[in-house]
């Protein structure tokens, strides 16, 4: 039997949960958690077998331990489990910064049994009723272990994360929270002021809001994220996001100069070496800031169309996260957009639909 602990049982906590009840044999799993629903939600599931009232002596036989409370509340989390937790067990943590962790195990003195970890996956939904088995399929997990931590350890570790369907990388905590200050923090601070730009910048009548789509709704949909996590991302992270947003802004002052002087090569190699770049990423679900699952389709100016549509989908099944007609459509194909809680939602929605001759976007 394979033990695991669980301290936080939100979005993240209790779908690793779900996806180690769902994929490794005879797992046995105890969690605390602040709000008891949570807890009983996963026992009624059979998800865990287990729900400590504290954090403490319950978690001392297990052989691996989840720190998936917020971070702030990780350090005190682990004085609680110092004086229990087995000399040879893992602890880790899903934390989107890794180093004020690091240094509070080495405070504890517990480097040997720490392997820092960030699933890079989520929702904008959060708790446990959110969570799903699924969350991590195909998503990168991240590994910080300390140096300390033995390497049969770790290697543990990246066996469950391939169990659970993830891609293992392995870095140091400090390499982690610069990566991740570029592709996730920064972009973050970058789509709140532009929103926070417009709402500033609009008229009276909000025409600037009612246009709003297309490319601007795709490249600021991540300002609806939750601001007590950016808010202590932001104070965690501090130094990598300031060294980053220095950059940007001096880059900002440079695009300034030359859209103010005319400089014609200057503006075309800045929107062509952008466009290359972006065009070589891998198109995968893994990575810090969460894909957006939809289609657009082009339906018919007539009543009954977009009634259809969803009649076809719920008929096969096919869960609509959102749905709304496009009226600004500059750079997106289709008249209606549908959102999808997943990948295989979204190939199913098309292919069902192409095969009743609607004509698909995305």
């Amino acid at each position: 039997m394979k033990k695991f602990g669980f301290i936080g049982l939100g979005l993240i906590g209790g779908s690793i949960a779900k996806a180690i009840h769902e994929q490794v044999e005879d797992a046995w799993i105890c969690a605390y958690d602040i709000r008891k629903e949570a807890t009983e939600a996963a026992l009624q599931d059979g998800v865990i077998q287990a729900a400590a009232p504290e954090i403490g002596h319950y978690f001392a036989d297990c052989d691996m331990i989840f720190l998936c409370a917020p971070v702030q509340k990780n350090d005190e989390n682990l004085l609680a489990l110092r004086g229990c937790i087995r000399e040879d067990a893992v602890l880790t943590d899903v934390g989107s910064v890794k180093e004020p962790i690091h240094r509070a195990v080495t405070e504890a003195g517990l480097q040997g049994n720490f392997i820092g970890g960030h699933p890079m996956a989520g929702s904008e939904r959060i708790g446990y009723a959110a969570s799903k088995s699924k969350l991590l399929q195909n998503a990168y997990y991240i590994m910080t272990p300390e140096p300390e931590c033995p390497k049969e350890r770790v290697a543990k570790m990246r066996e469950l994360i391939l169990q659970l369907g993830a891609i293992p990388l392995e870095m140091s905590s400090e390499k982690h929270d610069y990566i991740v200050a570029g592709v996730s923090h920064l972009p973050h601070v970058i789509a709140a002021s532009l929103v926070n730009l417009v709402k500033t910048s609009d008229d009276a009548e909000g025409l600037m809001k009612l246009v709003a789509a297309g490319g601007f709704k795709d490249i600021t949909r991540i300002a609806s994220s939750s601001p007590v996590m950016w808010q202590q991302i932001c104070l965690t992270n501090g130094e990598n996001i300031l060294g980053l947003l220095d950059s940007y802004i001096g880059s900002l002052q440079e695009i300034r100069t030359q859209i103010a002087d005319r400089e014609d090569t200057e503006l075309y190699d800045l929107f062509d070496h952008a466009r290359v770049y972006r065009d070589s990423f891998v198109s995968a679900s893994s990575g810090p800031i969460k894909v957006r699952y939809a289609l657009t389709i082009d339906i018919a100016d007539e009543p009954g169309a977009l009634a259809a549509i969803a009649t076809i989908l719920a008929l096969n099944g096919i869960s609509i996260k959102n749905i709304g007609i496009l009226h600004n459509r500059e750079y997106l194909g289709g008249d209606l957009s549908v959102e999808f809680e997943d990948e295989e939602g979204l190939n199913k929605a098309r292919e069902v639909l192409n095969a009743k001759a609607y004509t698909t976007h995305g």
